[in-house]
């Protein structure tokens, strides 16, 4: 194992967007048994310090490859366009007028049936753009196209946040 080495690297697995979750978590832990601090302890203090700095690696690397979001997001950096949503929300037109009504919409709904309609709505735009994601990461090396997709998801994911808030405020 080299601590230079990408999470695509690390792990064994090709650096793209489709990923087979099964074989992530079997990795991850294979990773995690061959690190463990514990299998140094006869080794001393130092060699279980470097045990536990690799199993920090090695868990940080699982959370970026498991979650197709962050997933996206790492390989958009490593192909050179980071997300930079901290001071890059520039959105389409069509995007931002959505999300105006997806919006309105929260703020009107007073029942349950209303907010599994918007859970439904947000979980398929969800769906739509992260094959947008795969098609622009896999299929055409688009990193830039893929950070525009990148920052929409992250719209989507703070609504489907707020519509779990606005349950909460319901009562539901």
């Amino acid at each position: 194992m080299n601590l230079q080495s990408d999470d695509f690297e690390l792990f064994g697995v090709p650096r793209r967007f489709a990923q087979d979750r099964d074989a992530l978590d079997a990795r991850w832990k294979d990773l995690q048994r061959e690190a463990h601090p514990d299998r140094f302890a006869a080794q001393g203090a130092a060699a279980q310090r470097v045990a536990m700095q690799w199993s920090v690696r090695i868990n940080e690397a699982y959370q970026r490859l498991k979650d197709p979001l962050k997933r996206a997001a790492y390989l958009c950096e490593l192909g050179g366009s980071p997300i930079r949503a901290e001071d890059n929300t520039a959105m389409p037109a069509a995007f931002l007028m959505q999300q105006m009504e997806w919006r309105e919409a929260l703020d009107e709904a007073r029942s349950g049936a209303e907010l599994d309609a918007l859970d439904d709505t947000t979980h398929m735009a969800r769906q739509v753009a992260l094959a947008r994601c795969a098609e622009l990461l896999d299929q055409q090396q688009d990193y830039a196209g893929a950070a525009r997709e990148v920052r929409a998801l992250m719209f989507i994911a703070r609504f489907a946040h707020d519509i779990d808030l606005r349950r909460e405020q319901l009562g539901q």
